[in-house]
């Protein structure tokens, strides 16, 4: 069963409203579901879909073995004998002659970047193929497709050579927390809003993650045979996908990340507690993990002037990537040989605490799912990212999980899971809202989200002017079924 992705469902299907060919570009981290939503497409609207996927990159790979798998692909996916290409002219010419004349056709080159890794000349000979012979096709659509957006980004889209010449590119994120509850089916229904965020807190809204859960079993026990053993696929995961998307700069990228995973932090921030100087190189290092799904570059607007912060921070958006180097590295010595024992989360040290981040964490890549709630899905949202402003000469400084800002009002919103959910958390959010300083003209409103038991005293003293009950984000009208 497909669940999701109707935006770019849609988007894909208008394609074949034109008479001429379209260039697709397709990108998101592993697991995301890009391979899946082409198949999805062409499986819907589609004669004809071929499917070629580059060798994932190893020690020793060539160029020659790229265009060989190549080409016994196409000749395994025609039924026609194909030759091993000299070059890549000649394997995209093979590919030309197995697009038929007539009908519909969807082409998706997968794991381009593999694809192209050993020839510095691809993205070159794959233009002239595409100004040559297959934008000559009317109906053919052609999805180039990757886990290392940079090298999309690089390669095609920012590209002087490909100007004008990609009709889409879609940046394929998480599926919506609504979606990824229906991912459970029926038994996604059964299950407490509590258990359902704790899950989801681990995984994020990554379909393939998703597919690993057992809704029947507990939060416990997904936990532990999924990211606790030695055998556990979310334990062997994080090693895996990042090797087969950095290869080489893996090391480097992994010190980034590892040093964000702690505290979201500026470039000149990271430089710091990397000893470095902050130059082109770091800045490339976060570029490649922001392309490639693994951190978020949080930007808003200074809420005293209206214009842009000055300091952008990165954070760690991916919820798995942030529970791993969190939670299950410190721990990967003693769980690959078997020694990491327990029987209940709760008895883990720091296990509320954590999980209450990867909370906030997960509303953060959500903040989609919250619009709506706060009467704001048809408003211009000027900017909503987390707001920090460092203590500085007399000033205590401010922190705000999420600040939504419009032309005329800031929403301050306070993220919370816990059991027990008390009326000292108004008084948290009054302190916030004074050392935000807002000028006069704006208005400013206050939101709680919640995960938990709220005590009737903070309701009752109506501070907030939002207060929602997360689990309503859990369902696309907000209303529990079954």
């Amino acid at each position: 069963m497909f669940i999701g992705r109707k935006e770019e469902l849609r988007a894909l299907s208008q394609l074949w409203e034109k008479r001429t060919s379209s260039l697709v570009t397709c990108r998101g981290r592993r697991r995301i579901g890009k391979s899946t939503l082409i198949e999805e497409f062409a499986r819907r609207t589609a004669d004809r879909f071929i499917n070629i996927v580059g060798i994932p990159p190893r020690k020793g790979m060539t160029d020659l073995a790229q265009r060989k798998h190549f080409c016994d692909e196409l000749s395994d996916q025609t039924g026609e004998a194909v030759a091993t290409a000299r070059n890549w002219t000649e394997a995209f010419r093979s590919l030309d002659a197995a697009i038929p004349a007539s009908g519909r056709t969807v082409v998706l080159l997968d794991e381009i970047s593999w694809m192209g890794s050993r020839n510095p000349d691809f993205a070159g000979y794959l233009k002239t193929a595409w100004d040559k012979r297959l934008k000559k096709h009317d109906n053919l659509v052609l999805v180039l497709c990757g886990s290392v957006s940079s090298w999309i980004a690089e390669n095609i889209l920012d590209s002087t050579g490909f100007v004008g010449r990609d009709t889409l590119d879609l940046d394929i994120g998480e599926m919506s927390l609504a979606e990824s509850v229906a991912m459970f089916g029926l038994a996604g229904q059964r299950l407490s809003s509590r258990e359902l965020f704790d899950i989801l807190s681990i995984t994020g809204g990554v379909p393939k993650y998703l597919e690993e859960i057992h809704p029947e079993w507990s939060v416990e026990e997904n936990a532990r045979q999924l990211c606790f053993m030695p055998h556990g696929t979310l334990f062997r995961e994080f090693n895996e996908t990042f090797s087969d998307v950095f290869g080489r700069r893996s090391a480097s990228r992994g010190t980034a990340l590892r040093c964000l995973s702690k505290s979201p932090l500026s470039v000149a921030e990271l430089a710091r507690v990397l000893h470095k100087t902050p130059n082109g190189k770091l800045t490339n290092a976060l570029r490649d993990l922001e392309y490639a799904g693994f951190v978020s570059r949080d930007s808003g607007l200074n809420p005293q002037t209206g214009e842009p912060l000055r300091m952008e921070r990165y954070r760690v958006k991916d919820n798995y990537t942030r529970f791993y180097l969190r939670y299950i590295a410190p721990r990967h010595r003693m769980i690959e040989r078997g020694l990491f024992k327990f029987s209940s989360l709760e008895q883990l040290n720091g296990w509320d605490a954590m999980l209450g981040l990867q909370f906030e964490n997960l509303v953060l890549n959500h903040v989609e799912d919250v619009l709506p709630r706060l009467g704001l899905e048809r408003a211009l949202v000027l900017s909503a990212a987390p707001y920090v402003r460092r203590s500085a000469k007399g000033d205590r400084g401010c922190q705000i999980d999420l600040l939504i800002q419009t032309e005329r009002t800031i929403f301050v919103v306070e993220v919370k899971r816990r059991k027990e959910i008390g009326p000292g958390v108004i008084e948290d959010v009054r302190k916030k809202v004074d050392a935000l300083k807002a000028p006069r003209n704006m208005s400013v409103r206050t939101a709680l989200l919640y995960d938990g038991q709220l005590s009737p005293v903070v309701e009752a003293e109506r501070y907030f002017d939002f207060v929602l009950d997360t689990k309503s984000l859990l369902w696309d009208d907000g209303v529990r079924r079954g």
